[in-house]
């Protein structure tokens, strides 16, 4: 494939992530000619099964979810109309670590050994580096540092985004910015009382609002994508990764992971700047003044 410059690079650990936090964004610069690229670190292969989809094909069986959700991630990104998807280090070099403390965490190739100061920690950095060399994107966009709920395979995406973004943006030409996805506190309780107002697919609970992992200030983001037409786009994407979630439209749109805590889609995606050119308060642009 031969690599198309000047674009947006997104760095996720596992597939379903960048359709849940930035599936909008995503479709929407890929909509308007900006290219896309898409790095996954793992193919995903701790992960729970939705209502048992494809039973036998997970870790503790047959060991072969990770394929399964290759195919997954595939026709997310043809929902969301990316066309440049990787693996980090090619694929297979990263594996699922599960959640921190499980005995999955310890396989060699677990991905939170990319973490700062772990031993994989430079390789990664390099192999995201080299991608970053060759693309020359104005913008990366990745996890904040609490990886948005605390997976250990978000906090490693993002240390490995920072470190390597740090080295490229130091000497980019043109200037590229480097924004991590972020939910504002109001903006996800005004959508989760929304969501309860209707009804919910039978069998889904309603979560409380410190269940849902990391909530920033409502002040703190600097970039507001709205998702608008792309809204059809994010929840294709979202339900091509049938075996981990299931999405629904309705007043505020929703989705359950397999934990079946039904949680509402933003109508907008937000990200802070972490590093590169400033944008004006309340901007909907990543790209704004370059």
């Amino acid at each position: 494939m031969t690599a198309v410059t000047g674009g947006i690079v997104a760095v996720h650990a596992h597939p379903d992530d960048e359709s849940i936090t930035m599936g909008a964004t995503l479709a929407h610069y890929a909509a308007i000619g900006v290219p896309v690229t898409l790095v996954t670190a793992t193919l995903g292969e701790q992960g729970e099964l939705m209502y048992g989809w494809c039973g036998g094909l997970d870790a503790d069986h047959a060991d072969q979810l990770g394929g399964y959700r290759l195919g997954e991630l595939e026709r997310a990104c043809r929902a969301m109309g990316v066309g440049d998807r990787r693996m980090l280090g090619g694929l297979g070099c990263f594996r699922d670590s599960g959640m921190a403390g499980e005995p999955s965490a310890a396989h060699p190739r677990a991905f939170i050994g990319a973490q700062t100061g772990g031993p994989r920690h430079d390789e990664a950095v390099a192999a995201l580096a080299q991608v970053l060399d060759e693309l020359r994107p104005r913008a990366v966009l990745t996890y904040d540092a609490t990886g948005g709920y605390g997976h250990p395979d978000h906090i490693a995406a993002h240390d490995v985004t920072v470190a390597a973004s740090a080295h490229y943006i130091a000497r980019s030409v043109p200037a590229c910015r480097l924004l991590e996805v972020v939910r504002p506190r109001t903006a996800v309780r005004d959508a989760l009382e929304k969501l309860w107002a209707g009804p919910l697919p039978e069998g889904f609970e309603r979560p409380a609002l410190g269940e849902l992992g990391t909530l920033v200030g409502d002040d703190e983001w600097d970039v507001g994508i709205p998702v608008g037409p792309w809204a059809a786009a994010r929840r294709a994407a979202m339900a091509a990764h049938a075996t981990q979630l299931t999405v629904w439209a309705g007043s505020v749109d929703g989705f359950a992971l397999t934990n079946l805590k039904a949680q509402p889609l933003l109508p907008v995606e937000y990200f802070r700047m972490l590093s590169g050119p400033p944008v004006s308060p309340g901007a909907t642009d990543l790209l704004a003044g370059m």
